[in-house]
């Protein structure tokens, strides 16, 4: 049986692919409802009006995907609110059809595809690079961390999320692999640490200065409390 437990587990496997977030602790999911049938409503709030279509077509689209997943589900629907590009989105999503049916001349499903594998890989980046700075503290050495393995790694949210994109993006994540690699999966090298290290660094200063700018928009847009009971983990 469908419980609503349940689907807000499958959303939180979402993330907005700009942010490397679950839309769920975003506070994007504005309301979701579990018939005893198994039909499930959902619907997503963004931090503004003007939030770029192209994302929030995808975040509406993986949560449909997600949601239509699990067992006992008998139909879905993922209602996108107060968007500019709301009609567009929320008609191709009832239809089942693509960012390319929703806004015809506009980018295609491929480019569209292309720049969420984009940000995935400067996730990828990221989060690798707050593991291995984090390594590093702990007096890890340059040569240590190029020789370190997948198996290696400690076990925890971050490490689980590397492995998680590296596996979206193709990247072997295998125990063996190589635990730090680029964004194009190229195994770190030590003489290369240090660039890296900088590197990852910035795109994660703006990852997260982008995601407080999104939560901040958000409380305020809707009023929302400082410690919501929908934010889960």
């Amino acid at each position: 049986m469908t419980t609503r437990d349940g689907v807000m587990d499958a959303l939180a496997a979402v993330y907005d692919p700009e942010l490397d977030e679950p839309i769920t602790t975003l506070r994007f999911v504005s309301s979701c409802e579990v018939s005893a049938d198994g039909d499930v409503q959902v619907a997503l709030r963004l931090p503004t009006p003007q939030c770029a279509p192209n994302f929030a077509f995808l975040m509406a689209a993986d949560a449909r995907n997600a949601v239509r997943r699990l067992p006992g589900v008998r139909d879905v629907s993922v209602t996108l609110e107060d968007h500019y590009t709301g009609d567009e989105i929320n008609a191709a999503l009832h239809a089942g059809a693509g960012f390319t049916e929703a806004f015809p001349g506009e980018t295609d499903d491929d480019e569209l595809e292309a720049l969420r594998e984009l940000f995935l890989r400067k996730a990828l980046v990221a989060r690798q690079g707050r593991l291995c700075a984090a390594l590093v503290g702990q007096g890890a050495t340059d040569e240590w961390i190029e020789q370190m393995r997948v198996g290696d790694l400690p076990d925890g949210p971050e490490p689980r999320r590397c492995l998680e994109l590296r596996a979206q993006l193709g990247i072997p994540a295998d125990p063996d692999a190589a635990a730090f690699v680029t964004g194009d999966g190229v195994p770190l090298r030590a003489e290369d640490l240090g660039r890296w290290l900088r590197m990852a660094r910035l795109i994660a200063t703006s990852l997260e200065a982008n995601g407080g700018i999104c939560r901040a928009l958000l409380q305020f847009r809707h009023g929302l409390a400082d410690d919501p009971e929908e934010v889960r983990r």
